[in-house]
């Protein structure tokens, strides 16, 4: 069985698995837990270095501090699983998270904040506001409902001769409100004719390739 943890850390960090060498702060943790259940689920190995080394766990400590900031320090509360790995006399920790259907959860942060990440190959990253009106939209029983007026011709049109776009770029250009350009965005994200790509030097919007703009135009007319 030791043979399967140690292919797992020899992956390496990637989008759905990250190292902890200890846990000394639930806050901290609150945030992978986060990230993980609003992407694509994941698993943290507590004992294990960054350079994938085993140093094992402490004591049981960890375990408690996994389950405070899964219940405390993040809302919805995340549901997780553990399992204890033995290598070599030291204890490796594996918590499971799955992909949440309750998105968007949140971490608190030191300052009391309240913020929602989202995970990217290695990292967390804050997620933008669009991406949280794009999960409560999804999770909303009225649908998505809008029409194609000027602001939404200019995005699709400045996607079409552009290779992306920035949500202030968009908002200065058609002099948007803020609330405005997040429900015009949103909608496009949540309907798949914009992808947008959010990264830790900010986040971009671009158009589906597989999008008919022939078709949108015709709904416009309508």
């Amino acid at each position: 069985m030791s043979n399967f943890i140690y292919k797992l850390i020899a992956e390496g960090e990637h989008q759905q698995q990250d190292f902890k060498f200890c846990i000394n702060d639930s806050k901290k943790i609150a945030k992978s837990l986060v990230a993980f259940a609003n992407t694509d689920g994941g698993r943290l190995l507590i004992g294990v270095k960054d350079n994938g080394k085993i140093a094992g766990i402490s004591s049981d400590e960890e375990f408690y501090m996994i389950e405070a900031a899964a219940k405390i320090y993040s809302k919805p509360a995340i549901d997780f699983t553990t399992r204890q790995w033995k290598i070599g006399g030291k204890t490796v920790l594996e918590i499971g998270i799955e992909a949440s259907a309750l998105k968007p959860h949140f971490a608190k942060d030191e300052n009391g904040k309240w913020l929602a990440y989202i995970r990217k190959k290695d990292e967390n990253i804050l997620a933008h506001k669009i991406q949280i009106e794009v999960w409560k939209k999804a999770k909303s029983p009225k649908g998505v409902y809008f029409t194609y007026s000027d602001d939404e011709r200019f995005l699709i049109d400045y996607l079409r001769k552009n290779e992306f776009i920035t949500f202030s770029k968009f908002m200065r250009h058609q002099q948007l409100h803020r609330k405005k350009a997040e429900e015009i965005l949103s909608n496009f994200v949540i309907i798949d004719i914009i992808k947008m790509n959010t990264t830790q030097e900010g986040t971009f919007f671009t158009l589906n390739t597989a999008f008919d703009a022939l078709e949108m135009e015709k709904f416009g007319e309508r």
